[in-house]
This record gives C-alpha cells, structure tokens and sequence, in this order.
C-alpha cells in the first residue's frame, strides 16, 4: 500500500483539495498521514493482542445523544463515515452506544488482509455486510433495529455512484446510502473518529442530515449523496493528517471531463 506511486497518489489528491497550501505543507500533511497509518498498525495490533476493554478506556465518544434521540425515534440509522482517523476502531466504539452495529464493506482483495480485518471486527462483534450483496442484508438489519454503517469516501464506479462535489471537485460516489435512506426513512447520522493526544480518541457523532424531499427520486439522490460528502470533507478538513489520502477518490471522471485538468 504505502508504495512510491501511492504516495504521488496522495500527494497529486492534497493539490486537489488544498490547492492554495504550499508544496512543503501539502507534504508535511502526506508525511503525517503516513504516520497515521503506522499507528494504526500498531493500535490494530494492540486490539488482536489484549482485551477489548483496553481499547475502549481510550476512546471518548461526543454527541451521543443525536444517535440516541434518532434510534428513539426511528428505531434504525444509517452511519456515515469515512476513513478517518483509525476507523477501525469505530466497531469496537459501537459497544459504548448499547446499540447493535452492522457494517458494510468491500473485502481487502488480499486474502490474508480480509481474514485479519475480519479477525477484527470479529473482535468488536459487529455483523459484517459483503458490499457485493449487500441490499437484503441491509434492510434485515435495519427491519431489526440495528445501526448500519456505511463508509461513502472512496471513488465509485459509474454504474455505482453519482457525481458529487468533494473539495470543489466533482467525485463518484456511491448513491447508496442516500437510496437506502429514502426508501427506507432510516436517518444518516454522520459519525467520524479521529486520534488525540496520548494514544487516546474521539469518536463524534453529528445531528442527523437532512433528508430531501423524495418527490424526484433521481433528483434527491444526489442532493443527498452531496450532503453525506459534504459532512466527510468538514469532517477531514477538521484532522486533514488523518485522512486516506493515498486512495484514489478522484479517478472515476464524468463523462465530459475524462482527462485531468490539475
């Protein structure tokens, strides 16, 4: 992952997002976000070798109480978030809501890499959703009361995503949460972690997005998909260090601007 060409990857990303920093403060941010990631190393380690209350003394958790108020009301929530701070850990933060927790995600291609992340999540009992066949599992878990989570940052494909702004930039990005929102009523509630001093860290949960009006379909998925984006880039403008930057968010292009401009 953390090759010469991820890393021009992540550094052509922070031109695109942060265009008026100098070279030297968009590298120290790359720089720092690659040490991010070696901490996450060793903190997903830690959580393999010891009890999983040594991991949760660590983490703090602000604004529970927008997840507790739309739980109460809906009986069902849909999470957002992102790969932000050690995201990993956001499973093991589920057991401080007394809510049951379901992700979707894509597995690592990597077979050692999915049976470890799975290990992992494993660990903070948490149902696991294949993103590949994901829509029946969903809405089981929603008809049952559970909180499903989503991480909606990363590039889609075509056929996937509609195109959203991303720091000022049009981004693919899965329609898929707005869709299961809209039909479902379930509320988005944005949810994002991020590390603070001493090995500690915050998990913050945010009011419940708005939710358009669904008289056009097409129309309120991509307002909607445009409100999740927009609540992940505050969320990574907040602790730009520890965002993903080696991914490649921009590479699916729309139709009429396939070739990169800057």
């Amino acid at each position: 992952m953390l090759t010469p060409g991820r890393r021009t990857i992540a550094l052509t990303n922070l031109a695109r997002a942060f265009p008026d920093l100098a070279p030297g403060a968009r590298r120290r941010i790359c720089r720092r976000s690659y040490q991010h990631l070696g901490l996450m190393v060793t903190e997903l380690a830690a959580l393999l070798a010891r009890p999983v209350g040594d991991t949760l003394h660590r983490i703090g958790i602000d604004g529970l109480e927008h997840l507790r108020a739309a739980m109460g009301q809906h009986g069902r929530v849909l999470l957002l978030t992102a790969h932000l701070g050690n995201w990993e850990l956001l499973p093991v933060a589920c057991r401080l809501t007394g809510y049951r927790l379901s992700v979707v995600l894509r597995p690592p291609d990597a077979p050692w890499l999915d049976r470890l992340a799975t290990r992992m999540r494993e660990r903070s009992a948490v149902d696991l959703i294949d993103k590949r066949a994901a829509l029946r599992p969903v809405l089981r878990a929603l008809a049952s009361g559970a909180m499903v989570g989503i991480l909606l940052d990363q590039n889609a494909a075509r056929r996937e995503g509609v195109f959203v702004p991303f720091f000022g930039r049009p981004a693919s990005t899965s329609k898929s949460m707005a869709i299961l929102a809209l039909r479902t009523g379930a509320p988005i509630v944005p949810v994002f972690i991020h590390r603070e001093d001493a090995g500690t860290h915050r998990v913050v949960v945010g009011s419940p997005l708005p939710i358009p009006p669904s008289a056009n379909m097409d129309a309120s998925v991509v307002a909607l998909t445009a409100r999740c984006s927009e609540a992940i880039e505050a969320a990574i403008r907040a602790k730009p260090e520890q965002w993903l930057w080696l991914h490649d968010r921009w590479r699916t292009r729309p139709a009429n601007d396939r070739a990169e401009t800057g």
